[in-house]
């Protein structure tokens, strides 16, 4: 017990420094009393270059309206802040904003936008394993481990920057799949909901994590696990920056009877091996970043809380409790540096293994430490970069696509440490729980179209180790 509050302890302490350092990204007040020569009227707001986007759905992201009275020395500031949070719909490529003054006393505002390709069709390649790191190093990049199939995208399919995916997958593991997600359903913009449903059909499971922290799979000739899925949820935008969002969900897993009579029997802490399970949640977040696909100014923070199954004890039962928070702030020269922290607490402690994943798995990790699976039912991690931006420039496109004109690269450098902390009770304790862990390292970020977001990244770990990982995030 000793071990779980000092877990807590990280989590809170992660939480509360980056906190004490926060400040929050404040847009400057908008509206003055009186038509002095230090104020100046909004007129009109143009939006150009939205063809299919809702010119409304842009406006709705502004901070300012026409008929509004700003502060002149404050007009670039509102600008740029306008700016960010249009291009925070990665609904475009390139958002500018500049302004015309029709008298000493109004100007009219002018919003240039370049929008995405938002419906595509696409080949899909991926993994079943957690890592690219984890498919090369371990499986030496075997094909026969790969998903294969169709992905079709439309990021904007009314206009109103509701998202609809359809997945047909094959290979390794099949899935069928399709969600919708519409965060601006009613007049005023501020309400949202979507829905999933999805069948999956696996031929491997992961059914155990040994003591060095290795999971281990079983397979057969045919699937040895299938899943259904289909959840819901609704949410609530009133101002720019704060969401509040309610889910439920239905699940139904069914795997081989080895799985749980002789490999793992609490694989779903029960003697069936199938599965009918409700879900219910809810969640907040607030996310202010002058780019929230890769920040370098502003913060974002999380809290959630939700409880999967109908039972008290034994079973499929968990109820976590879990959040975020990140600080990002811009230096002189072109540095940057973050502090992100998160974390989570599950009850009871006693959990089936499918609901004991915790460092290894997602964003969850700790850099240096993705080869390793760290399971646990309280976690924090917190972690600390310094980077620094090395070039910038456009690479031409040679076949004069209008929507696409050059390719932007950014490369920055970085180092970085992190720390976090996993607990499990001790029938289940394996090298790398209940105990501090520490990485350091240094890499490159290269960010390029679509905010794709390629990290390179050599670390170095408690036990000795080193090693280059390779991640990325963003894109289509």
């Amino acid at each position: 017990m000793y071990t779980f509050f000092r877990c807590s302890f990280l989590f809170l302490f992660c939480i509360i420094t980056t906190h004490l350092y926060a400040q929050d990204v404040i847009i400057p007040d908008l509206i003055t009393s009186g038509n002095d020569s230090l104020s100046v009227k909004i007129s009109s707001i143009n939006v150009i270059g939205n063809k299919h986007t809702k010119t409304y759905i842009i406006l709705r992201e502004m901070q300012f309206a026409a008929g509004d009275i700003l502060r002149k020395d404050k007009l670039s500031v509102n600008f740029l802040q306008a700016r960010n949070q249009v291009y925070n719909t990665s609904l475009f490529t390139e958002v500018t904003i500049d302004s015309v003054f029709i008298n000493d006393s109004s100007l009219a505002v002018n919003v240039h936008v370049k929008e995405r390709w938002y419906i595509y069709p696409s080949p899909e390649f991926q993994i079943t394993d957690r890592s690219y790191n984890e498919w090369i190093k371990v499986y030496n990049a075997n094909l026969n481990r790969v998903v294969y199939g169709v992905k079709f995208v439309h990021n904007n399919f009314s206009g109103r920057n509701d998202k609809l995916r359809i997945f047909l997958l094959n290979g390794y593991a099949r899935n069928i799949a399709v969600r919708y997600s519409n965060p601006y359903s009613n007049n005023k913009l501020n309400q949202g909901f979507g829905f999933s449903a999805g069948f999956t059909q696996n031929r491997e499971i992961n059914y155990k994590t040994n003591f060095y922290n290795k999971l281990l799979q079983y397979k057969i000739p045919g699937f040895v696990r299938n899943s259904f899925g289909a959840s819901a949820f609704i949410s609530r935008r009133n101002g720019f920056f704060k969401t509040h969002a309610f889910s439920a969900a239905l699940n139904y897993i069914i795997v081989a009877d080895s799985v749980i009579t002789k490999y793992n029997p609490s694989y779903f802490n029960d003697t069936k091996r199938y599965q009918l399970y409700p879900s219910i949640g809810y969640g907040f977040s607030y996310v202010n970043t002058n780019n929230n696909n890769y920040p370098q100014k502003g913060k974002i923070y999380s809290f959630n809380v939700s409880k999967t199954g109908t039972r008290i004890t034994g079973g499929i039962n968990n109820f976590t409790v879990g959040g975020s928070y990140s600080l990002f702030a811009s230096h002189a020269h072109n540095f940057f540096s973050a502090v992100e922290s998160s974390g989570f607490i599950r009850l009871p402690l006693e959990q089936a293994y499918i609901n004991r994943r915790a460092m290894g798995f997602g964003a969850f990790y700790i850099r240096g430490l993705e080869n390793y699976v760290i399971d646990g039912v309280a976690a924090g991690i917190v972690k600390y970069t310094l980077s620094k931006k090395l070039l910038s420039f456009n690479i031409p496109v040679p076949f004069h696509i209008k929507a696409l004109p050059v390719i932007p690269v950014k490369i920055f450098a970085k180092t970085y440490a992190d720390a976090g902390y996993s607990y499990i009770k001790n029938t289940y304790n394996s090298r790398l729980n209940n105990k501090m862990l520490y990485s350091a390292g240094f890499g490159l970020d290269i960010l390029t179209l679509y905010d794709i977001n390629i990290k390179l990244e050599y670390s170095f770990n408690q036990l000795g180790q080193n090693g280059l990982f390779l991640h990325g995030r963003g894109g289509f």
